[in-house]
């Protein structure tokens, strides 16, 4: 995973000042490849909350703006049938707290 704790840390405590403290993270794509190089931060953001579109355009420039990486965020509210891309996004994903734990 190409994270560190600091950055995982920053994208969580953005998502729960955003969308509440019950929001969870997951990441997915080219950043969970340990060989990879580059590639924007791809986030599956769930929360009680549904997310507007300006609350995911509020994460992206907060967490941009804190990691100065590029970002794509997607929103999803807990307990609604997932879209497709969401499916394949949870394939692989990884809970950012697990993902803290292997940054550390």
């Amino acid at each position: 995973m190409r994270l560190n704790a600091s950055q995982i840390i920053t994208i969580e405590n953005t998502a729960k000042a955003v969308l509440g403290e019950a929001a969870k993270v997951w990441l997915y794509g080219s950043r969970l490849n340990d060989q990879g190089a580059g590639g924007d931060i791809d986030l599956l953001i769930e929360s009680p909350l549904r997310g507007s579109l300006m609350d995911r355009a509020r994460i992206k420039y907060m967490i941009e703006s804190a990691l100065q990486l590029p970002v794509d965020v997607m929103t999803v509210q807990t307990g609604q049938s997932p879209s497709p891309f969401e499916v394949i996004a949870r394939a692989k994903a990884v809970p950012l707290t697990r993902a803290q734990e292997r940054a550390a």
